[in-house]
C-alpha cells in the first residue's frame, strides 16, 4: 500500500512539469515531508469545458481518501486511500472514477515499513524506509478522484456542498521497494500522462494498458528515523538516513 509520502515541490514547479494551464493560488499547499491520509494533496487532472471541446489541465488541492458519490458518510474516505491496479476497473467504489475521473498525484517519494526484529530485546518493530526515484525526478502516481455531494447543504453553488477526494493506485512492488513491502504506488511514465488524463478516453482496456509495472533500477531506498511514524512530525529531517 501507500500510506505516507512526501510532496515538497512548489505549485509553480508542478505547473511547469505537468504543463498545467489552470491553478488557483488560493489552493497553495505547504511543502510536506509526511503526507498522510485525509490531508489535502496536489492532484493534476483534466476537465472538459461546457462545449466539451476545450480541455483544461488543472492543478488542484484535493483530500486524500476517495469518497464515492454514493457514499452515505464521507468518513469512508479514510479507508479508501489506495486502489489495487488488478481490480480498480471493476470495484464498485472505483470503476466510475476509473472511466471518467483519472488524475496524477505528484510526489518526491514514499514511505514503507518493514518488520524487523530487535536483537537486543527480541521484539519486532516497524522500520520506516524512504523510497524515491534514483534520479530524484518527480513521481507521477496514478490516481482517481470523485465528487461527493453533501446532502446537508442546500445550494449546489455553496462551496460546502461538494467534497472532492482522491486515491492512489497501487501495484506489485518491484526494484528496491519490493525488498521492503509487497505493494507500492504505480507511477506513470511521462509519455502516458496525456492518455491517462484525457477526459474523453473511456476505453477500459486501453486505460489498463497504461498501468504497467515500472522497470527495475529506477527506485532507491534508505532507512529513516521512526519519527515519520507520527503524522504530527514534519520537516526535511525525516528524510535523513538512519541506522536500521
Amino acid at each position: 500500500m501507500c500510506g505516507r509520502y512526501t510532496s515538497t515541490r512548489s505549485p509553480e514547479d508542478l505547473t511547469r512539469l505537468f504543463q498545467v494551464t489552470d491553478w488557483l493560488p488560493a489552493e497553495t499547499l505547504a511543502p510536506s515531508w509526511n503526507v498522510a491520509p485525509t490531508d489535502e494533496v496536489y492532484v493534476v487532472l483534466e476537465r472538459a469545458g461546457r462545449d466539451d471541446d476545450e480541455v483544461r489541465r488543472e492543478l488542484r488541492a484535493l483530500r486524500w481518501g476517495l469518497v464515492p458519490s454514493w457514499a452515505k458518510d464521507p468518513k469512508v474516505g479514510s479507508r479508501m486511500i489506495n486502489a489495487r491496479v488488478e481490480t480498480v476497473h471493476e470495484k464498485p467504489a472505483y470503476r466510475r472514477a476509473f472511466a471518467k475521473h483519472r488524475c496524477l498525484l505528484p510526489a518526491d517519494g514514499f514511505y514503507e515499513w518493514e518488520q524487523v526484529k530487535d536483537e537486543a530485546t527480541g521484539r519486532t518493530r516497524k522500520q520506516p524506509y524512504f523510497i524515491h526515484p534514483s534520479d530524484d525526478q518527480v513521481m507521477a502516481m496514478a490516481g482517481l478522484y470523485a465528487y461527493w455531494r453533501n446532502p446537508d447543504v442546500k445550494g449546489d453553488d455553496d462551496p460546502e456542498a461538494w467534497l472532492t477526494t482522491c486515491t492512489i493506485i497501487t501495484t506489485e512492488a518491484t526494484d528496491e521497494a519490493g525488498r521492503v513491502h509487497t505493494r507500492m504506488p504505480l507511477a506513470l511514465s511521462r509519455d502516458h500522462y496525456d492518455a491517462w488524463l484525457d477526459p474523453h478516453h473511456h476505453d477500459t482496456d486501453d486505460l489498463r494498458a497504461l498501468l504497467t509495472r515500472p522497470a527495475d533500477g529506477r527506485l532507491t531506498t534508505r532507512p529513516v528515523s521512526t519519527a515519520v511514524n507520527n503524522v504530527r512530525n514534519n520537516g526535511a529531517h525525516l528524510l535523513d538516513a538512519a541506522t536500521p
